[in-house]
């Protein structure tokens, strides 16, 4: 007989009480199969006599007659089990986990089945008995367990068959009509199936609990791997600060300490020659003092008139009475030095800001969709600028109307950009980003509150930042190249003097919840004083500092 054969026989043979293989089978008058021991007990415990398995109430106790055809088959399903299970197996020691024959001395073997009635586990050889002689058939037998005295009722020496719901207990047949008579009652099969769901559905609720750990700490280390990155950024960009900081401070005290030199080398140099000359003319004059001493000294009256007038002459010198040598002044030195030295340091700061932002640098190009029917773009929509001249264009929704206007093609919802526009040539423009939502038919203001952050010019040379209220903005000079900042999470808007890398104006505070668009403005021809582009250049993000 096969294992499939073999599977389908047994089901067939089960009995619907005790779930084992029947065991003197009886019929009740409904036509229903059962152990005649399992069915007797439980007539013995239950008041009205029921069939377990249609609920057919008979009025009185049947007379229960042994099924034979059954227990032929039955014996049949048993002996060519065990033929199988002869052939089919060696017999094997027990290994660490497995249940042993409780009745094999020496090597004990690997266990079969367990015995409920006997509260023994048997080998193949040791388990025959139970299923050839009659008084042993009728025993309980189950897969191999262990601790088999833990499934009797230690108060009834009975098998341990039925579950009490409401002492959430397992009891026998004889607890469930003597101690625990008025309570809920269901096989341990029953409460076992119930439990086994409640179990798979609370390990799917931890596996689900791991799961999110799982990610949580997938999200930690993501966010450790974003902070040490941003530290290992942060840490590289303040070492090339600080190098080129303490560089600028070397240079400052190198160029002092020359400037100090110099001076005391110019002093020095002053008072040699001055003191060159003296030594040069004490020469002379010492020469004619020796000159005059010899002379005086002669008793030759004609030559000593004859040599006066040529002695008497002084040489020329010159009058030291006014000349000085002053110490050279260092007054005020270290001050300028250091406060040039500030300015550096202070321009080198701004330009470091700058190329911090243009890190940040995004490819923006002009969408002609959006474009006022005035405005001119060049075919790579890096320029544009207005013609004065009305193109004939379908007016769609996101097309500016009455504002000389144009959106980029590219929208941020979220992070940093930036992007730089030449400005060169111009009298007016406007420069800034614009929300999605913003409206673009009709009179604009370009303020805050109607989705625009802008800076712009007039007349060449008012520039204000549009928000309520406008602010003047007082710049040295004027820019020939704007850059753009935006950072949304921080809600910041900011403008540079790109050439001069001086920041013009920020907005701060700004809350963003839409996209965002770069805002092109070239305003209106004005007779061809404005006709210039604006042009949206690469950004060129040069190491090092200045």
């Amino acid at each position: 007989m096969s294992a499939g054969s073999n599977q389908r026989s047994e089901d067939q043979f089960l009995c619907s009480i005790c779930l084992e293989v029947f065991t003197d089978p009886v019929t009740t008058p409904c036509g229903h199969n059962f152990c005649n021991n399992c069915i007797t007990q439980h007539w013995d415990v239950i008041v009205k006599y029921i069939c377990p398995l249609c609920k057919e109430i008979f009025p009185s106790r049947p007379q229960l007659r042994v099924n034979t055809f059954i227990r032929e088959m039955v014996d049949q399903f048993r002996h060519e089990a065990q033929q199988e299970a002869s052939s089919s197996s060696e017999q094997q020691a027990a290994k660490p986990g497995e249940v042993p024959c409780d009745v094999c001395t020496g090597t004990r073997l690997k266990a079969l089945k367990s015995c409920l009635v006997c509260l023994t586990s048997y080998c193949q050889t040791h388990l025959e008995p139970h299923l050839t002689l009659s008084g042993l058939k009728r025993h309980q037998l189950v897969e191999p367990v262990e601790n088999l005295e833990d499934r009797m009722c230690r108060k009834h020496d009975k098998p341990l068959e039925l579950f009490c719901k409401t002492d959430q207990t397992c009891v026998c047949l004889l607890c469930s009509v003597l101690d625990h008579k008025t309570h809920e009652f269901v096989p341990l099969r029953e409460e076992y199936e119930g439990k086994k769901a409640e179990l798979e559905k609370t390990d799917a609720e931890v596996q689900l609990m791991i799961q999110k750990r799982r990610l949580k700490i997938q999200e930690l280390k993501e966010s450790m791997k974003i902070s040490k990155d941003a530290a290992d950024r942060e840490t590289a960009e303040g070492v090339q600060v600080f190098t080129a900081l303490m560089e600028s401070v070397q240079r400052g005290l190198e160029e002092l300490l020359e400037e100090i030199q110099d001076k005391q080398k110019a002093a020095e140099k002053q008072a040699e020659d001055f003191i060159k000359d003296l030594e040069q003319e004490i020469s002379e004059l010492m020469k004619r003092s020796s000159e005059l001493k010899q002379l005086s000294r002669s008793e030759d009256h004609l030559h000593l008139l004859q040599s006066f007038c040529s002695l008497n002459a002084a040489p020329p010198t010159k009058d030291w009475t006014e000349v000085q040598v002053r110490p050279a002044s260092y007054e005020g030195t270290v001050v300028r030095a250091v406060s040039q030295l500030e300015e550096t340091l202070r321009k080198q700061m701004k330009m470091f800001e700058l190329k911090k932002v243009q890190q940040d640098a995004v490819d923006v190009t002009l969408d002609p969709d959006t474009a006022h029917p005035d405005l001119v773009l060049s075919d790579d929509g890096k320029q544009v600028y207005d013609s004065d001249v009305r193109k004939n264009l379908p007016d769609n929704p996101e097309r500016f109307s009455l504002c000389p206007g144009v959106l980029g093609h590219q929208s941020f919802s979220s992070g940093r950009f930036y992007f730089e526009v030449q400005v060169k040539g111009k009298t007016d423009w406007d420069l800034g980003v614009a929300r999605e939502s913003i409206t673009r038919k009709g009179n604009i203001i370009l303020r805050p509150q109607d989705g625009f952050w802008t800076v712009w010019l007039r007349n060449g040379n008012e520039y204000k930042a549009v928000d309520d209220p406008p602010v003047h903005l007082h710049l040295q000079s004027g820019p020939e190249k704007v850059g753009v900042f935006v950072d949304y999470e921080e809600g910041l808007v900011s403008f540079y003097n790109v050439d001069a890398a001086a920041l013009i104006f920020s907005f701060t505070g700004c809350c963003f919840t839409e996209k965002l668009y770069p805002f092109f403005g070239p305003c209106t021809n004005n007779g061809g004083k404005n006709s210039s582009p604006l042009i949206i250049c690469p950004v060129n993000q040069s190491d090092g500092f200045p």
